[in-house]
């Protein structure tokens, strides 16, 4: 896993906060049904197939005017 230097400062996808951001250029797997801390990734690809992240906590989800993306 590589965390870019150069994170946007929200999600490009869902355009909310978000608590970390990681690449990945190889296989992965996510489950978020019993995750404490987090409730939602967004997945953005990148050059180099590469996709990047975004670990957004359960906080950082709830409200807001994109609920119907959470």
């Amino acid at each position: 896993m590589e965390v870019p230097d150069d994170a946007p400062a929200t999600c490009p996808v869902c355009e909310r906060a978000y608590d970390s951001v990681s690449v990945h250029d190889s296989g992965l797997m996510v489950n978020l049904l019993d995750n404490t801390l987090y409730r939602r990734v967004c997945f953005d690809p990148v050059e180099g197939a590469c996709v990047q992240f975004y670990h957004h906590t359960h906080d950082q989800v709830a409200g807001g005017t994109v609920s119907e993306r959470d």
